[in-house]
Order: C-alpha cells, then structure tokens, then sequence
C-alpha cells in the first residue's frame, strides 16, 4: 500500500441515460480495454492491472460494499489504469458498450440461481452474449469461469456458437491460488473449476443474430439439493448482473 497522498481515485459513473462508455476519456488515454462484469471486490482486476499497466480495465459491480472495498484497494495502490462502476453488469455490456470497442470481457463465478423464481436472473444469455461478441475487437477474448456444471455445460454450448472455444483445465498461471476469492473459496471445499478463454467468431452480424436466436435461455437445473423442479420452468426475460457472493 502507497502512502496517503499517492492513492488514486479509481470510482467512475456510468450516468443514467445509457450513453456509451468514453474509454478515452475516463483513462486519458487510448489503450487496449479489459472489462469484467460483475467484478465483486476487484481481485482480478487489481491483480491484471498491476501486471499489465498498459491495459485499461473497467469493473462493473451492483453490490455497493463490494465496489467500495475493490475501489479503496485499487486507489491504494496508485493504479491509475483501473476503474469501478456501479450498474448492472448486463446493461452495461448491451446498452453501454460501443461495438468493437474492447479487447477482453470477463466473467466470473455468475450466480447460478437455483429458485425457479429467479431464473431470469441468469448473467449469461443469449442477449448478453450476443453483446459481448458485438463489443469485442477482431480476435478479443471472452474469459467465462464456474464452479457450476450445469452452467458450464450451457456455456459450453452457447459460447461455442459465437466463439472459438477454448477451455483451461489447469489454474490461471497468472494467478494459480485463484483469480477471484470464490474460486479460492471453491477449491477449498473441492469443487471443481471450470474456466474458459474464446476468441471472438469473425462472422457478419446476420449470422451472429441467427446464432443467438438458437441458444436457448439458461434455464438449467443448477443441481443444488433442496432446490429440485416442481413443475414446468417459466422462460427467463433476461439477466441481470446481483450478486450475493465475494469474487
């Protein structure tokens, strides 16, 4: 940790209005972008943005004390190329994010969701990945991780539709104790991690639309005890980004 007078302010707002997100503008500068949606406490980001200072990197978090706590750390260490934001990870990534406009979009340990009530809750759907593959540049990189098979069975299914898939079957090297404090949390109870690095399709946006349009919504049983199906599930009406556990 730097001394007081060196921190650095790293909160940003988004606004209301859904304008598009001035990259430029909130770094000062133009640089390759990482966005991670739903970035809990920051550790990913904080870590990726001491590692590589010529990189910008943005967090979007709904859970106010977990935006604080990332923000606070990130300012006490000097970082001036990383960014948090409160909203809706979702919004951000459909409404706010210019197409190709990014180079890496990230998302770690979605909640689940194993009440049939909340099933619309699900991050990652066809919307949102059909925004992710608008927003990112030729050859960027979506990075997906779960402790969950169901999800990541649906993953492994949609995100190939518009990727080209690439799944991890070791730890990141670049953080091999855990990129996020759910996963580290995760590995000591012994689940299993799946994590996944897929570059963006290059095909014309009529196809990416098609695509999409044969997903499917995640309405998965998520296979957590206590929670099993009582009846036909209602259809999911999007996503949005809350979360209820640390990253």
């Amino acid at each position: 940790m730097l001394p007081k007078e060196e921190w650095t302010r790293t909160r940003v707002g988004l606004g209301r209005d859904s304008r598009p997100f001035d990259w430029d503008a909130t770094f000062g500068r133009a640089a390759r972008r990482v966005v991670d949606l739903g970035c809990g406490n920051g550790r990913y980001l904080i870590h990726s943005g001491l590692l590589r200072r010529e990189l910008d990197h943005l967090g979007i978090e709904l859970v106010p004390p977990a935006l604080r706590l990332g923000s606070l750390r990130a300012g006490q260490r000097g970082l001036t190329n990383v960014k948090f934001a409160w909203g809706d990870a979702n919004e951000f990534i459909c409404e706010r994010a210019v197409p190709a406009s990014i180079d890496e979009v990230h998302l770690y340990h979605p909640q689940p969701y194993y009440e049939e009530s909340k099933l619309d809750r699900r991050q990652l759907t066809p919307r949102t990945l059909l925004a992710i593959w608008r927003a990112l540049r030729p050859d960027g990189v979506f990075v997906f991780q779960t402790d969950n098979p169901a999800y990541m069975s649906y993953a492994r299914r949609c995100v190939s539709m518009l990727f080209a898939w690439g799944e991890r079957f070791d730890p990141w090297p670049d953080a091999p104790e855990g990129r996020t404090l759910r996963e580290m949390n995760a590995r000591a109870q012994g689940l299993t991690i799946f994590r996944s690095e897929s570059r963006r399709l290059e095909i014309d946006e009529a196809r990416a639309v098609e695509l999409a349009g044969g997903m499917g919504e995640p309405s998965f049983d998520a296979n957590k005890p206590g929670f099993e199906s009582r009846g036909p599930r209602r259809a999911p009406r999007g996503g949005r980004s809350k979360r209820h556990r640390p990253r």
